[in-house]
């Protein structure tokens, strides 16, 4: 199996082509081979190894969890891959039950995920009933840990891409709904990330966006100096007044407050999948309020948005 055989690209064109995204595969086809290649990141021919591996040693739960080791830092999950549970660094299934309640019905929908990771959440939005989602992420670890997984799995109607939004052909009002979740700040200009997200959705298409904004009742935004949690890519944080006149400026309308949370070490956290630093080393040890620059913690926003 070559490298760009793990995207199955027949298989994407045909979806593509069933929601009326026929001219994608041709234009995407020459990145997704120089993306999934050893000259686009060192460790590539080592990653596909262990996704090529995995239905060999399906049947042995010690050699499988073994191999997905190998994929190690796993960001997102939990996962159960056969009788392998992926203790993944962030619980997003909490994340999930804080966006469940602001998403509206899935059933059908095509939907793109940007910044989707490893998959998991667009695992969950099938689990709603959506028709298909194409998941984008710039990751390329991200990209072969759900390559991984759906290897097993086999959901011919999940896909997740190493490509930026902006890389994406034509996408002006194709999907029914679009996620951002945990992108937003990772932007050197968010309000034209928004305005992007919304020529992607239909005419009363769905954004669900989440996002770190910083507490606090007026309108403002700031630049972290340096780092945010130990961040260097956070750009602007904004208060959630802010935020919602940037959804409005945007062009958006029925703008909702879904949810606000302040991130936990327990939802967030170091695991066996992801040995690393995690929020607890983020956190002023004298006052997990405050991270370790003088920040307020993170705290985090669901917003609902709708495309006219």
């Amino acid at each position: 199996m070559t490298a760009i055989d793990l995207l199955d690209l027949d298989l994407l064109g045909d979806r593509l082509a069933s929601i009326g995204l026929g001219d994608w595969p041709a234009a995407l086809e020459p990145l997704l081979r120089a993306r999934m290649s050893a000259q686009s990141h060192g460790d590539f021919a080592r990653w596909q190894a262990v996704v090529t591996s995995l239905p060999e040693v399906v049947s042995d739960t010690a050699r499988l969890r073994e191999r997905l080791l190998e994929l190690s830092p796993w960001r997102k999950g939990p996962f159960r891959v056969a009788n392998v549970d992926i203790d993944a660094e962030w619980r997003s299934d909490l994340k999930w039950a804080r966006i469940a309640g602001a998403l509206r019905p899935l059933e059908g929908n095509s939907v793109l995920d940007v910044g989707c990771g490893n998959g998991y959440y667009a695992q969950r939005m099938r689990q709603a009933g959506a028709g298909i989602v194409i998941g984008i992420d710039p990751t390329l670890l991200y990209v072969l840990q759900f390559l991984a997984i759906n290897t097993l799995e086999k959901d011919p109607n999940t896909f997740v891409l190493p490509l930026r939004l902006d890389e994406l052909p034509d996408a002006r009002h194709s999907f029914d709904t679009t996620f951002s979740m945990g992108v937003l700040y990772h932007q050197r200009s968010p309000i034209d990330h928004l305005r992007q997200l919304r020529t992607t959705l239909r005419p009363g298409g769905q954004l669900l966006l989440e996002t770190l904004y910083l507490p606090g009742k007026k309108p403002c935004a700031r630049t972290p100096e340096r780092r945010y949690a130990r961040m260097k890519n956070v750009w602007l944080l904004p208060t959630i007044a802010e935020l919602t006149t940037w959804l409005q400026r945007s062009g958006y309308r029925e703008i909702e407050i879904a949810d606000q949370s302040v991130t936990t070490t327990e939802e967030q956290r170091t695991t066996a999948w992801m040995p690393f630093e995690s929020l607890a080393e983020a956190l002023d040890p004298d006052d997990p309020t405050r991270t370790v620059e003088g920040w307020p913690a993170p705290h985090r926003v669901v917003v609902s948005a709708i495309s006219p």
